[in-house]
């Protein structure tokens, strides 16, 4: 019998932003869901520092059926074990939180949903949630996993927001926009936050919405920071080839430096529209529904890297129209 994917979000922050806090309402809300969540022993402090222990992975099930894995080892092997007990029927969940640590790079955690056969056919990494602590962001930000850590979100949840004023909040709305123009930003108030939220963001969906903020943005000083975005359109239908061979370039010789990409992309001689998306150096790319008759047939594209090369993209980009 054949299983539904299981929803996977990975929450990312660093460290001080109310990560647990978060978990600890997520676990506790009336939503009917059955949650497991992996955590490590880097955590700040777990859900419950009873369930760190000795093995390699330990889970714990909660009174309110929701389960907790503590991991000693890779992400991998836990994932595989919770599949293993689930299949047993030693343990019962529905959706999954993986709690990344206050320094960790989200994106090895997203690289693993797409690499492994097994766990992409039993999972499906439906978003990547980032904290963001309002009143010591402009410290945390100075350092580039912190930045990193907002360029791969698919929501960006900003605590604290009671111990900065409106003129220190906008600011940094403003700069976290400049890093990721894709994520929209929510103010979280002590852990809580509508549940729609958090799940069901479909962050990871191959589907022809962008979600580019319309937050008007001043430019960049020269003091700017290491991860932005890049958002490049063209009203010229683009050469597939072409295209394809610019993404080849792109991906061989900055691949690791894009941290996320999304496109909706007008292809000469096609009535459909073409969509992608990507990680780093994995990315996938569908055919969408056809172009309205009055819709206009503009390529929209957004790039969220590190010290992007933006003037080689724009005239690679460029170079992919069609004659």
């Amino acid at each position: 019998m054949p299983h539904l994917p299981i929803p996977v979000t990975v929450l990312s922050g660093f460290l001080g932003a109310g990560k647990t806090t978060l978990l600890r309402y997520l676990l506790e809300a009336e939503h009917g869901l059955r949650i497991a969540v992996i955590e490590n022993e880097f955590a700040e402090s777990g859900i419950d520092s009873q369930l760190l222990g000795e093995q390699p992975v330990e889970v714990v099930t909660l009174a309110n059926g929701c389960v907790c894995c503590s991991i000693h080892g890779d992400l991998e092997r836990a994932l595989l074990i919770l599949l293993e007990r689930l299949d047993n029927g030693e343990i019962a969940f529905d959706r999954l939180v993986i709690e990344c640590t206050g320094l960790a790079d989200p994106a090895p955690v997203a690289q693993t949903f797409f690499v492994d056969e097994e766990l992409r056919e039993r999972y499906i990494l439906d978003g990547v949630i980032t904290l963001v602590d309002a009143a010591h962001a402009d410290i945390h930000l100075q350092q580039a996993i912190a930045q990193a850590q907002v360029g791969f979100a698919d929501r960006l949840l900003v605590s604290k927001r009671d111990l900065v004023d409106a003129a220190q909040f906008d600011a940094l709305c403003e700069r976290l926009t400049r890093i990721n123009r894709r994520a929209p930003i929510r103010v979280v108030e002590h852990g809580c936050i509508d549940l729609s939220e958090l799940l069901d963001v479909r962050g990871f969906n191959l589907n022809a919405d962008l979600a580019l903020s319309p937050r008007p943005l001043t430019p960049a000083n020269p003091a700017a920071d290491r991860i932005s975005s890049l958002v490049l359109r063209s009203e010229q239908p683009l050469d597939i080839d072409r295209l394809s061979e610019f993404m080849n370039q792109l991906l061989e010789q900055h691949g690791r430096a894009l941290l996320r990409y999304k496109g909706v992309l007008s292809i000469a001689g096609e009535p459909r529209r073409l969509v992608f998306q990507g990680v780093l150096k994995l990315y996938g790319f569908d055919w969408d529904r056809e172009w309205g008759v009055d819709e206009p047939h503009e390529s929209v594209v957004v790039f969220i890297g590190d010290e992007l090369p933006e003037e080689e993209i724009r005239a690679g980009f460029a170079a992919a129209a069609a004659q």
